[in-house]
């Protein structure tokens, strides 16, 4: 199974978004700056995540991304998913129905055992993103990592993240 470039970049963008102060934004100008990719490429993909809501977008001139919910509730598949789609990766096309030595339908009652293999792989696949959340990725790389990669990543998020204003809250008529 061969995954979409998309998929790493939208992995990578929601860590580097995982590590912003408070509700503070990174443009995907800069993202894509991090990651050397097109804006105009990475915009599709950050696009899909904030329809998913892995991301929310923030409009304006101080505006960017920023995690729709905490990284401990975003797994890899919701990752995947927003990018790649539903469809599972294996799609029985029926092949075995075709061609010059095709039976009648009667004799195919049985599912294909490739789809069925293949599906069951998919399911296990799934399975394993589904346990891998994004905080747990971050918290690894973290924990793992060579200082300087660290250290450089950390000085490109407090370079790049655009700090929000709160907006305040209506007032609350007093009671008399």
């Amino acid at each position: 199974m061969k995954l979409g470039e998309g998929v790493e970049a939208a992995i990578h963008c929601a860590a580097m978004l995982a590590g912003v102060d408070g509700n503070s934004t990174i443009s995907g100008a800069a993202m894509a700056e991090a990651f050397g990719l097109s804006p105009s490429y990475l915009l599709k993909h950050l696009n899909q995540l904030t329809t998913a809501r892995i991301l929310e977008s923030v409009p304006g001139p101080a505006g960017g991304y920023r995690l729709a919910r905490p990284a401990e509730r975003i797994t890899l598949l919701d990752i995947v998913l927003a990018v790649e789609g539903r469809e599972p990766a294996f799609r029985c096309g029926e092949i075995r129905q075709r061609g010059p030595v095709k039976l009648d339908a009667s004799a195919y009652v049985q599912p294909c055992g490739i789809n069925v293999a293949m599906l069951k792989a998919e399911r296990a696949y799934r399975a394993a993103l589904a346990e891998a959340k994004l905080s747990d990725i971050v918290a690894a790389y973290q924990s793992d990592a060579d200082p300087r990669s660290i250290a450089v990543n950390c000085a490109f998020v407090e370079r790049h993240q655009r700090p929000q204003k709160v907006q305040p809250s209506p007032a609350q008529p007093s009671k008399a």
